[in-house]
């Protein structure tokens, strides 16, 4: 089924006004969660970073409802006083400060009401919860103090409450909401459906059978359908229902059977730096820091050049097929195999950072660690003892004689140090101890492709089964550094509804691959021209087979890896530029359009809301840059003939790449150009021409004519060249 990208919900400028002014000093917004200060996926992603931006919305007005968690509110929260010490919401729930205030609800304190509670669902709603489903008993405790704190706040003078509900987790204080009739308005958001979830992991051809699958009886065969009628009945109750991507959002009207009312993208809270190369800077430095890990790991193998090796991650939940971790591995064996027929000098060190059971560190990681800090040690030392001896020499005024500056105590530490780097096996492969090690299935598939990390492999790998953290004795870093260091993010997911991983990598400026599957994927699709000339790449999975885009994503790693320096900082910055698209600030009025629509259908004789009409605004797509980076095999050299220690040194004027991007590339809020009659030497400038008078934009035009003669004269990689050609 092809996605009608034209006349998407998300289209840039489809919500460019509102209509009518709404009065929000009269109304009360609760944003329920599991996720609330309980990291457990991408919806506490969801909400900590929009809550800032919700805050100046709706200032004190705004509330935000989780569970309580012992371990979580000493880390997380700082516990405040109730203003009403005689409510009795103290009883069940602690208040906690900030911006915004956080409502907790002790669901143990409740459990004993477990069974009644049970039975009052099964009697209002005929859903039955089995008593050996954890996970559903949580949601039960959760959705009914939910349920019981909204009716606390409507039987005080109420004003027009508003709740938005994530997920089913949550999903069952909106059904209860509902059926005892509350004046609440209400609003069901999912992330991804429950049933979509387990169907791809179940390795079925999900998207091109949306419409052919019994819902209810493949709900049954995985034992979810109670956890699918929960959410089923939230989807459908709800006043307003939505969802992150357009792809989900067909899903969801198949399997949930309900048309979501509009697209809520997710966001990010981007940081901009006021120095162009800042990012740059930081790359540099969490790269080094990466490269002091590698220098242990492999100790005793370290036959490559570390200044021409390439660092690749996948990162997210241990889903091995549904993040496409099984698609990333034969990639890399195939890689692997392109890398060595070509005698390519470039290595390529594939991380893998998905948490799984484990019970310690691996002991042969942590001695590579602590050998690389004996080394560095001792390096110290001969260093401190050369640099005296020839500051002696050179304060008496004589040239020191170098075989005098080593004596043999020297010799002999160094000996020691290199006797210690001598290694009777491979780089392990894991930096854990896994517990179910035979079974594990990215093992068992790197022991199918044979990728051990040995000194023929040009593709190294290493799997890291926990997430990062900077108090780390052997990574200490942490995610966020970790992936600037990198140079490239890989997730070829085949189940995917956004998509957190591919937006982080955009907002940092470092290049991914994503696919046509996820939510991220179609977003870029449907808003960039060419998406590959600014780092994000788009693998095919829903129309291809399963080699086909093996292949394909083998290609872009290839073609990746053939890049120089230069193209790969050109890349970055182009990357960079596109973070504006994912910003809160602008994605955040989708959710303000979700809550307008909620408010006006539950209380129509108070707001109005007149929804926009996506197919009278035809959005906008990022134009392909005028100077891509090129492709290693078409790139033609200047004249003379440059050699490899000029390329390496070849200066890389920044301001001057990103005034020719800025011109060619629009800002999310400028609306379409009216005037379409624009003679042919002003193409370059269209974008120029909604920011600036004619004035400028001639001037616009003239300097970037400018900077492409000096850059085609300059550059050694003809950088107005065709496009990446794909290789298999």
């Amino acid at each position: 089924m092809p996605l009608a990208r034209s006349v998407s919900v998300t289209s840039l400028s489809g919500l460019d006004e509102w209509d009518e002014d709404f009065d929000l000093d009269d109304a009360v917004l609760f944003e329920i969660a599991w996720e609330v200060a309980n990291k457990v996926g991408g919806i506490y992603t969801v909400i900590q970073t929009k809550a800032r931006l919700t805050c100046e919305e709706w200032g004190e007005n705004y509330f935000l409802v989780g569970p309580y968690m012992e371990s979580n509110v000493r880390t997380q929260v700082e516990l405040i006083e109730p203003t009403n010490p005689n409510s009795s919401c103290i009883d069940n729930c602690v208040c906690l400060c900030g911006s915004p205030y956080v409502v907790l609800l002790d669901v143990g304190f409740t459990a004993w009401s477990l069974d009644r509670w049970k039975s009052e669902l099964w009697e209002n709603c005929a859903i039955g919860v089995p008593w050996f489903d954890r996970e559903a008993n949580d949601a039960v405790l959760f959705g009914f103090l939910t349920a019981w704190l909204l009716g606390e706040v409507c039987c005080e003078d109420p004003p027009h409450i508003l709740a938005h509900f994530h997920e089913w987790l949550a999903g069952l204080g909106l059904v209860l909401c509902r059926q005892r009739q509350l004046p609440v308005a209400t609003i069901f958001t999912t992330h991804a459906t429950l049933l979509g979830r387990y169907l791809c992991a179940g390795n079925v051809d999900f998207y091109n059978n949306l419409a052919e699958f019994n819902v209810d009886k493949e709900a049954g065969d995985r034992q979810i359908y109670h956890r699918y009628c929960l959410e089923r009945a939230a989807a459908r109750c709800a006043h307003v229902f939505t969802t992150v991507s357009q792809i989900t959002a067909i899903e969801a009207e198949h399997l949930l059977k309900r048309k979501p009312d509009i697209v809520t993208p997710n966001g990010l809270n981007v940081k901009k730096f006021s120095a162009m190369h800042e990012f740059q800077n930081l790359h540099a430095q969490s790269k080094s820091r990466i490269q002091e890990f590698i220098r242990g790991h492999f100790y005793g193998h370290l036959d490559f050049n570390l200044d021409k090796t390439v660092f690749l991650f996948i990162a997210g939940r241990y889903e091995f097929s549904n993040k496409g971790a099984d698609l990333f591995l034969e990639a890399l064996a195939r890689l692997n195999y392109l890398l060595r027929v070509n005698h390519s000098e470039t290595t390529v060190i594939a991380f893998f950072i998905m948490p799984a059971r484990t019970n310690n560190f691996n002991v042969e990681t942590l001695k590579g660690q602590a050998v690389r800090k004996q080394l560095w040690d001792t390096a110290q030392t001969v260093k401190e003892r050369f640099g005296k001896k020839l500051y002696e020499s050179l304060l008496v005024g004589q040239l020191p004689e170098v075989s005098k500056m080593l004596d043999k105590e020297d010799f002999t530490m160094m000996k020691r140090a290199i006797f210690a780097t001598q290694r009777q096996c491979l780089p392990p492969i894991c930096t854990h101890n896994m517990l179910e090690d035979s079974s594990d299935p990215i093992l068992t598939c790197i022991r199918r492709i044979g990728l051990f990390n040995s000194s023929q492999d040009r593709v190294k790998v290493i799997f890291h089964p926990e997430f990062l953290s900077s108090t780390s004795p052997l990574l200490p870093m942490d995610y966020e550094e970790f992936v600037r260091g990198c140079h490239l993010g890989v997730f070829p997911s085949y189940y995917e509804p956004w998509g957190y991983t591919p937006a982080e990598c955009t907002v940092m400026g470092i290049p991914s691959v994503s696919t046509n599957l996820s939510g991220f994927g179609c977003f870029m699709e449907e808003h960039i021209a060419d998406p590959s000339s600014y780092g994000i790449y788009i693998l095919d999975r829903r129309y291809r087979s399963v080699d086909e885009s093996c292949n394909q994503l083998t290609s872009f790693l290839f073609q990746f890896c053939q890049q120089s320096r230069r193209q790969r900082i050109i890349q970055r910055n182009r990357t960079e530029r596109l973070s504006d698209l994912l910003d809160w600030r602008y994605l955040g009025r989708y959710y303000v359009s979700a809550r307008h629509m909620a408010l006006s259908k539950a209380f129509p004789d108070t707001y109005v809301y007149e929804p926009h009409d996506p197919t009278s605004t035809s959005g906008f797509r990022y134009p392909r840059p005028a100077s891509v980076p090129p492709s290693p095999a078409h790139s033609l050299h200047s004249s003379p003939h440059h050699s490899e220690a000029e390329d390496e040194d070849e200066r890389y004027d920044e301001e001057l790449e990103a005034e020719k991007d800025r011109v060619n590339i629009r800002q999310p809020f400028s609306l379409p150009l009216k005037n379409k009659s624009l003679p042919v030497d002003a193409v370059n400038a269209v974008d120029a021409v909604n920011a600036v008078d004619a004035v400028n934009s001639v001037e616009a035009v003239n300097s970037v004519d400018a900077v492409n003669v000096v850059d085609a004269v300059n550059s050694v990689d003809a950088v107005d060249a065709v496009d990446l050609p794909e290789k298999n």
